[in-house]
């Protein structure tokens, strides 16, 4: 068993949120930390706690050459065992009233950033024939909640592509883990949800679901510093995960999600079946 805390870990997002919580989290327990913001000061306190173990660097995910440099910069720090794909944001919006270049940017950050650190470390990750890649999700990668349709589809597709890189990596050493997230006591509901610049006045309900979503900041259940423990023994395991849910509530919501899936296959199968050539039917 690889005790995966003890490696060096490079973190996207780590001055605020989760990205910091683990961050932190890895450094006490002896781990070296790669540890990316766009403002670099705003790691200090992680210097602070891990000093010469913690390689502050700046980093805007949306940048393929900062992508670039930052995983020079980690191979030249001794290599990145766990990539932790951390950094994102929720853009709170009805599909019609999002405008396209909030759209992309809500998957240039989400899903275009994560999959340049992927293909940024894994050449050195696959020569070196061991490491984790660690991407976060959501339950919102589990469902499309009404209102947080574009948050949604980049989770789903985050997952999708962790998927398949799973088996592709799996053969060069290489583990794939999707973290899920329920609701944690981070500052995400705080500073990292976005709104519509031009709100729909025929959608006001939503208006009124994303003053409910800013207002639960510092009164979510679940706590950073618990979720960390659960991925690392994720991790560690000698039968990991694919999916790593994190919080009762996250698991109470991918349960519904579930069996409303497994409902649909079964109330339709013969509908679905019924498709098939008759001459290939069984």
């Amino acid at each position: 068993m690889t005790d995966w805390e003890q490696k060096n870990w490079f973190i996207t997002g780590a001055s605020a949120g989760f990205g910091k919580a683990m961050a932190r989290a890895i450094l006490e327990r002896g781990g070296r930390v790669i540890a990316t913001a766009r403002n670099i000061d705003s790691l200090d306190e992680l210097i602070a706690v891990g000093g010469d173990r913690v390689l502050a660097v700046r980093l805007d995910v949306r940048d393929s050459a900062g992508v670039g440099d930052a995983v020079g910069a980690a191979e030249r720090f001794g290599g990145i065992d766990v990539l932790l794909n951390n950094a994102g944001y929720g853009f709170i919006a009805g599909v019609e009233e999002a405008q396209d270049e909030e759209i992309a940017a809500q998957f240039d950050v989400n899903f275009f950033g994560p999959l340049r650190l992927i293909r940024a470390a894994l050449p050195a990750m696959r020569q070196r024939g061991r490491g984790y890649i660690v991407n976060m999700s959501s339950i919102g990668g589990m469902r499309g909640l009404m209102g947080a349709g574009y948050y949604a589809a980049t989770k789903f597709a985050l997952e999708g592509l962790s998927e398949a890189l799973a088996g592709e990596a799996a053969r060069f050493g290489l583990r794939v883990l999707i973290v899920e997230p329920g609701y944690f006591r981070t500052d995400f509901s705080g500073r990292s949800l976005t709104f519509p610049a031009e709100p729909h006045p025929d959608y006001d309900f939503l208006v009124r679901q994303r003053i409910r979503a800013a207002s639960v900041d510092g009164l979510q259940i679940g706590d950073p510093e618990r979720a960390l423990q659960a991925i690392v023994a994720a991790m560690n395991s000698d039968t990991p995960p694919m999916r790593l849910l994190l919080g009762s509530d996250a698991h109470r919501f991918a349960v519904d999600a579930l069996q409303a899936r497994q409902a649909d296959v079964d109330n339709w199968r013969t509908e679905t079946e019924s498709t098939d050539f008759p001459e290939t039917s069984r």
